[in-house]
């Protein structure tokens, strides 16, 4: 049966690992100058000085990440003498004691066991003293508690912090004694613009599929719809979800409707299933569904015409977790009589695509 289905051996993949959000080209485009401020910001540590903290802030899928990350595989593979670089996704660690155990086994320290958190620090501390570090804590607003934080910017001598955020205003709600000590630099992520996004994703398409593998109409189809969500998390789930509808027909070609069929899927795709939202935001998420493509502050009074609750602050923390999850999208709109605002549109209710 298989030998039926593209011949035998034959596929319109060629590496679809260059898919995923976990992978790190070799350059990430349209982001050199993120690039080179952060590495001013670590250049001080290999001068065995102490490095500059930073604050990065910016919607999903924009390459905060991704940059990052590329930044401490090149302090890794260069092997800078005295450099740690260790990154800590916060969402999946999100408490002091995790964080510390993932740094101990970035260390290579494995005797944790019938440990507590203070001695287990106390053995990072000793370690990492000996050199300098550059942490990277990622999600960072998903830290259930600020300890660590302290911890380390008080005891660890030489280092640089880097956070990372989808939310700008979670460091306004940091613990004084917190930010008299980060001092960190702002860097904001923009969202990539209609040719930056079609470069990112033409880019990762030339690794992951066969040459030639992609009618043109059928990629700028799928292009354009991340451009339109500005996220390239979701361009790169319309590559692999076209490829698949292609090979799913036994074509050798991605056609325009794989690409269109891909794109009917993205209501599918949501970082957490509504089954696991809490009873407030599966409320919320309900009422954006019946006023899609309203003000945020237009939806917000029919939320509480509704019956909610919330003030608009809690409100609209929701809304930006909603969007954090893939459940809605939000785009700023500048200028009119009310300056700036926010759409927000459900993802199941999103507007049919214009053509590109």
């Amino acid at each position: 049966m298989f030998k039926d289905i593209l011949g035998s051996g034959e596929s319109v993949f060629r590496d679809p690992i260059a898919l995923d959000y976990d992978y790190l080209p070799k350059l990430v485009p349209f982001r050199e100058q993120q690039q080179r401020q952060i590495s001013l910001c670590i250049r001080p540590l290999v001068d065995k000085r102490n490095g500059r903290n930073l604050f990065i802030h910016g919607p999903p899928g924009v390459g905060k990440t991704v940059v990052c990350r590329h930044l401490l595989k090149a302090l890794e593979d260069e092997e800078i003498e005295g450099v740690e670089p260790i990154y800590i996704n916060c969402w999946k660690k999100d408490t002091s004691f995790k964080i510390i155990i993932e740094i101990c086994e970035r260390l290579g320290y494995r005797f944790t066991q019938n440990k507590k958190g203070e001695e287990l620090f106390k053995i990072v501390k000793d370690l990492l003293n000996k050199k300098s570090a550059v942490f990277v804590l990622d999600e960072v607003d998903k830290l259930q508690e600020q300890d660590f934080l302290y911890s380390l910017l008080e005891e660890i001598y030489r280092k640089s912090v880097i956070m990372i955020t989808n939310n700008k205003e979670w460091i306004a709600e940091l613990d004084q004694r917190i930010k008299s000590r980060l001092t960190a630099e702002l860097m904001e992520f923009r969202p990539y613009n209609r040719e930056e996004t079609i470069g990112v994703m033409r880019q990762r398409l030339e690794h992951s599929f066969s040459a030639g593998a992609w009618e043109e109409e059928a990629f700028l189809l799928a292009a354009n719809k991340a451009y339109e969500l500005h996220d390239i998390r979701l361009g790169l789930y319309l590559l692999r979800e076209a490829g698949n509808a292609a090979e799913d027909e036994a074509s050798r070609k991605i056609t325009k409707q794989h690409a269109e069929r891909a794109i009917a899927k993205l209501d599918e795709f949501n970082v957490k299933k509504k089954e696991e939202l809490d009873e407030e935001a599966r409320f919320i998420l309900g009422v954006i569904k019946n006023h899609s493509g309203k003000k945020i502050g237009d939806i917000f009074r029919e939320y509480e015409k509704e019956g909610g609750k919330s003030v608009y602050k809690t409100f609209q923390r929701k809304v930006n977790y909603l969007a954090e999850n893939k459940f809605i999208t939000t785009e700023k709109v500048v200028g009119g009589s009310e300056g700036t605002t926010t759409i927000i549109q459900h993802m199941g209710t999103m507007k049919k695509l214009t053509e590109f």
